[in-house]
């Protein structure tokens, strides 16, 4: 499927990288697992599952507890979950994968991430001890929530398959995300920064249909609304933000923030119920980038955010899940000919 981006749309002044993924960043990978199941409700079945588990791997699991990486946090609205983030904030560093999940789900994810960490470093759990990074929204309007649909071997098969390619939209964490009214869930861009890359994925289930915003233009409110869908604004964003330029923990912590400028920019105020929560990581290495040349850096955060909040919603399709409730995809030709008669492409 063609991206926004392959039609014209240009988000900012900066160039992409190859694939305009956070997998343009060295030595980051994603792997997916999509979680889809029409059963009858339990003690029969399993109920009717739309969910997955989304894998963001910034180097290889068996050294990543040894030589762990540079991050940082930050939370815009915390009605939501990032768990290690208290580990990151005090040692600015992270020592597994950031997994991505539905929030009740958010304890049998945790316990394949320690899983996982076990398999693949003989020390953890005997010398070392880890504390999985797990970020959650709440998919429950078109998942069966009551039922923990994801297994704990769902992480390593994500695990598995990671690579570089990202597909976006209603899969892995993203399956029964909702954003802005429409279909929701994964998408992702990136930067180059001269030599450097900076790459952003975004789990998005937050907004109405009237904020959104598609580079600048209010188009929530020129477009017929999608029909009626969650009645509450409230889902949350995690933003995870990856840069193969060498930044230190306080620098990676200032990045995280600007995500939230990115997504104010696709209209989100950060509603009351909704967890706005974004981690910043470098696998760069060498000498730190000083300060003063951070700016471009803010800058690609968020032109990247806001293009992967786009990006969500252009690839996702429409999704039926429990009680026979349908959320829509965001509907192409109208919003192409909005930015047209706009001169955005």
């Amino acid at each position: 499927m063609e991206r926004l981006r392959d039609l014209g749309l240009r988000i900012g002044d900066l160039e992409p990288g190859p694939r305009n993924a956070i997998t343009d960043v060295l030595g980051v990978c994603v792997g997916q697992v999509t979680v889809r199941r029409d059963e009858p409700d339990p003690p029969e079945g399993r109920g009717i599952a739309r969910t997955g588990v989304t894998a963001i791997v910034p180097g290889p699991l068996e050294s990543l507890v040894s030589t762990p990486i540079a991050a940082g946090t930050a939370v815009l609205n915390g009605a939501g979950e990032l768990t290690g983030s208290l580990q990151i904030g005090e040692w600015g560093c992270i020592e597994t994968p950031v997994y991505l999940t539905s929030t009740m789900a958010v304890g049998r994810v945790y316990d394949g991430a320690v899983a996982a960490a076990v398999a693949a470093d003989s020390s953890v759990g005997t010398e070392n001890f880890v504390i999985p990074v797990v970020g959650e929204c709440d998919d429950g309007w078109l998942n069966d929530a009551r039922t923990v649909q994801v297994e704990a071997a769902d992480v390593q098969r994500a695990l598995d398959i990671a690579g570089e390619d990202v597909a976006e939209g209603a899969v892995g964490a993203g399956t029964g995300m909702i954003c802005f009214g429409w279909k929701g869930g994964i998408g992702t861009a990136s930067r180059r920064l001269g030599s450097d890359h900076l790459g952003v994925l975004a789990l998005t289930n937050f907004g109405t249909h009237e904020q959104l915003r598609v580079d600048g233009l209010p188009a929530g409110r020129l477009l017929d609304p999608p029909p009626p869908g969650r009645d509450h604004p409230g889902g949350s964003c995690i933003v995870v933000i990856a840069t193969d330029a060498a930044l230190g923990t306080h620098q990676l912590t200032r990045l995280a923030r600007r995500a939230g400028l990115g997504l104010a920019r696709t209209g989100s105020i950060g509603h009351h119920g909704s967890g706005e929560i974004f981690v910043a990581v470098s696998t760069g290495e060498g000498a730190t980038v000083p300060d003063c040349d951070l700016n471009g850096f803010f800058g690609a955060v968020v032109d990247a955010t806001e293009e992967s909040v786009l990006n969500s919603l252009w690839a996702a399709q429409d999704v039926e899940g429990r009680a026979g409730r349908m959320i829509r995809a965001l509907p192409h030709e109208p919003v192409l000919e909005l930015l047209r008669e706009a001169g955005r492409i």
